[in-house]
């Protein structure tokens, strides 16, 4: 007998984040965490767009974007004068900015949309172990009034942080280091007048350049409300290496919590203005290892997150590596329990999400240890790859093979291929919408879609039967709509049946946008996944071809019918 269907070892963003998404698809779940309350600490701030993408797509962004605050730059100081001011900037067509948001917001804004599917959290149970067999996972857990019991699902996911104990009960490797340094978190208020919205970088170098001091202060939500971070005075080290069972030395450590004189003294040495700290919330003492697992699955067991990868905190990758995590595998459990799936589907989990940790952690090394200036990238492109928008999944095993064309795609061309991110549209016009869309409107709350782009009315025609025959192969699980160009007969339809006599909606191309970040200029079929990452990129519609390429792509994610 199974009590549910998944059970969640964690209830930070990233567990939280795997349930709401598979609650959202109707899957039952249970979320567990030893902690009997959410902690009331600024850790991870930093929210990236593709992070806000994501909980738009899981119809949640609202809610961040009521309390979050935009972070506009970053100023950068080296033994008291400007160095220079980055501006984070992204191209007008990307939704959302940069963010900053306590972890505690974080969670409350998941948790309040996860008890929405009638979903808590079971706080004060801690996980002791488990075993697994062909057909399910027995776990054994502690609940908050001391109770032994054994939970039996048919998944488990390790949402579990740094010290995971599903990591450890799978025999996975943790390899990495530690930074030798330890650092001052804090949570506090300053009456500088520099620009609101930016972020404080500000440096000493010694008499032969190396740097000696550090303060890195990012917005919070507030007046004049910074989380700084600090190298430790000698009285507040912490013995680090070694003082957790699993000898990994991250995040929060022991001993006696910083004062608001120390970080005073730290400002009075390294603040570009004269300022006093005041209003500390918060305050402790860390360390930072990078470390990744061999493996983020083994049989029906999963890690995501702090679980699977830790790294510097440069660029506020880690909550948001780890959010994509979730989502990445939720929409696939969900498929799998649905019994849909391709058989090999969960293995693209680690095939498709391993790469991307193995990448953030040599890059936010690299960053802290040489500034994210020396990469030789041009500034847009190290943008888009801190929004965490360059992520792309072109070697993945639920990867079509691009069918565009000469220039539809794929490698050395700025049409999004397949495995790239879907990118959003503005201007879709609809017969009855008073105002303009974008893409992301359609696709939210939605599992796979196909967009079908028509030239054309004549066009319609394969747009209408390649609907049909998705429909069909997909079992139903695929929506579908069109997108037709600016200015062509297919304009004055409000929509269409398919080949089978399903309604099939048509937005017009009002802004031309589609057009031109998709790089179209003939009929085509994109087949976006829950994730919004591009699963197929299809042309031409018509000839013998067509039905086969779209029966290949959806075999790739589906079960054959």
């Amino acid at each position: 007998m199974v009590d549910t269907d998944v059970l969640i070892a964690g209830a930070g963003p990233v567990g939280l984040t795997a349930a709401a998404e598979l609650r959202r698809q109707g899957v039952a779940c249970r979320v567990i965490d030893r902690l009997p309350a959410r902690l009331p600490y600024a850790k991870a701030v930093g929210v990236q767009p593709r992070t806000l993408e994501i909980w738009d797509r899981m119809g949640m962004v609202r809610a961040a974007l009521e309390v979050a605050v935009p972070l506009r730059g970053q100023l950068m100081y080296a033994n008291g004068v400007e160095q220079a001011r980055f501006e984070l900037r992204l191209p007008p067509e990307v939704p959302y900015v940069f963010a900053a948001l306590p972890q505690y917001e974080t969670e409350r804004i998941i948790e309040e949309h996860l008890a929405r599917f009638d979903t808590g959290i079971e706080r004060g149970t801690e996980l002791l172990g488990f075993t697994q067999d062909e057909d399910g996972v027995v776990s054994r857990i502690v609940t908050a009034s001391g109770a032994h019991q054994e939970v039996r699902s048919r998944f488990l996911i390790g949402c579990d942080g740094a010290h995971s104990t599903v990591r450890k009960g799978l025999g996975l490797s943790f390899e990495g280091g530690a930074f030798p340094q330890e650092y001052m978190l804090a949570d506090v208020e300053v009456d500088w007048d520099l620009p609101q919205g930016y972020g404080v970088r500000a440096m000493h170098h010694d008499a032969d350049g190396h740097v000696d001091d550090v303060l890195v202060c990012v917005p919070l939500p507030g007046d004049r409300r910074y989380r700084m971070s600090m190298l430790v005075p000698p009285e507040l080290s912490t013995s680090g290496e070694g003082t957790s069972p699993d000898s990994v030395a991250h995040g929060l450590e022991g001993g006696r919590a910083p004062r608001i004189e120390h970080i005073q003294t730290v400002l009075d040495r390294l603040s570009p203005q004269p300022t006093t700290a005041s209003a500390m919330r918060w305050s402790s003492v860390f360390r930072i290892s990078h470390r990744l697992v061999d493996r983020y699955s083994v049989g029906r067991v999963f890690v995501a997150g702090d679980a699977a990868h830790i790294h510097p905190p440069t660029g506020a990758q880690g909550m948001n590596t780890g959010i994509q995590d979730a989502y990445n595998l939720a929409w696939k459990l969900a498929l799998a329990l649905e019994g849909g799936a391709h058989p090999q589907l969960l293995d693209s989990y680690d095939a498709e999400r391993r790469p991307v940790g193995e990448e953030v952690v040599g890059r936010t090394v690299k960053h802290a240890s040489e500034g994210i200036r020396a990469t030789s990238d041009n500034i847009t492109t190290v943008m888009l790859r801190e929004a965490q928008l360059l992520i792309a999944y072109p070697g993945s095993p639920l990867v079509a093979a691009d069918d565009a064309g000469p220039g539809g795609g794929g490698s050395g061309s700025p049409a999004p291929g397949p495995g790239d991110r879907a990118p959003d549209c503005r201007g879709l016009a609809a017969g009855v919408a008073a105002v303009p869309l974008r893409l992301y409107d359609l696709l939210r709350d939605r599992g796979h879609v196909l967009v079908l782009y028509a030239d054309s009315a004549h066009s319609l025609i394969a747009c209408r039967e390649a609907a049909a025959t998705v429909h069909r192969l997909a079992a139903g699980k695929v929506a579908a709509f069109v997108v037709a160009r600016n200015g062509s007969a297919a304009e004055a339809s409000g929509g269409q049946v398919d080949a089978d006599g399903r309604h099939l909606p048509v937005y017009r191309d009002g802004a031309t946008e589609f057009e031109r970040l998709y790089c179209v200029e003939d009929p085509a079929a994109f087949l976006i996944r829950p994730d919004g990452y591009l699963g197929a990129r299809l042309s031409p519609l018509t000839g013998a071809g067509a039905p086969a390429a779209l029966s290949e792509a959806l075999g790739r994610v589906f079960r054959a019918p």
